[in-house]
């Protein structure tokens, strides 16, 4: 099993101790508290998320051959959100993050439970993270 998998599979056990989605949804809010900030410095147009309603900033850099992603949000869903995605992605080989499959969004309920707005958001922030991996495979493959 793939470390990408096994990542998913551990978040979708966390999930299923939630009988309702408010309790999911408070489970989000508190993983994005714990993102580590990021500079306001990264902060900024190149970094910022186009497609969400609210302000998601995303950032990768390459380390030892896997990408690291780091992220921020203006709005406390949201952040959470994009919280799960890093948890989920970060620190994994280009290549894993461009060819994997994220099944836990759709297996713990967050596609069908979100604002079409925030549906919007979150293919956005996927995107731009395999962009991301896609730019690294890219460069280290050239």
């Amino acid at each position: 099993m793939s470390e990408l998998n096994k990542r998913q599979d551990a978040v979708i056990e966390e999930f299923s101790v939630f009988d309702d989605w408010m309790d999911k949804y408070s489970y989000l809010i508190d993983l994005g508290k714990e993102l580590h900030p990021i500079s306001d410095k990264i902060k900024n147009e190149q970094t910022l998320i186009k497609g969400c309603q609210s302000k998601v900033w995303l950032d990768a850099k390459m380390e030892e051959g896997k990408v690291i992603f780091t992220a921020d949000s203006d709005a406390i869903i949201t952040k959470g959100i994009v919280a799960l995605l890093v948890r989920v992605m970060s620190g994994l080989k280009p290549e894993d993050i461009i060819n994997g499959e994220l099944y836990f969004i759709d297996r713990i309920g967050l596609h069908e439970n979100l604002s079409p707005t925030r549906s919007n958001g979150l293919v956005a922030m996927v995107k731009q993270m395999k962009m991301f991996a896609l730019a690294y495979h890219t460069k280290l493959n050239s």
